[in-house]
């Protein structure tokens, strides 16, 4: 499938539910690197990159997100892989 990389931003109620911490997670689990930070509009807006298999895996998740959250809306911007990620990160 290959190496990508994706922009996702999740709206809704996603700040204050530990949608950061649970979105490292999951990304660590896929095998994934990049960053997760809050937006000043109290969206999310995610940055991953890896295999192909795992970007889609954390679409998806990002549609539900953890318990406590109440995702609206899920935009996803696709892009080339650059290889500068080595881990996945909390922005604050």
């Amino acid at each position: 499938m290959g190496l990508k990389q994706i922009q996702i931003r999740v709206r809704g109620r996603v700040q204050g539910v530990y949608f950061r911490a649970s979105a490292q997670r999951e990304a660590r689990r896929l095998g994934l690197t990049g960053w997760v930070r809050n937006r000043p509009d109290q969206s999310v807006e995610i940055l991953a990159e890896g295999e192909e298999a795992g970007i889609k895996d954390l679409i998806a998740w990002a549609h539900h997100g953890p318990s406590a959250a109440r995702v609206e809306g899920v935009d996803v911007k696709w892009r080339s892989f650059a290889g500068e990620l080595f881990d996945f990160r909390i922005l604050e």
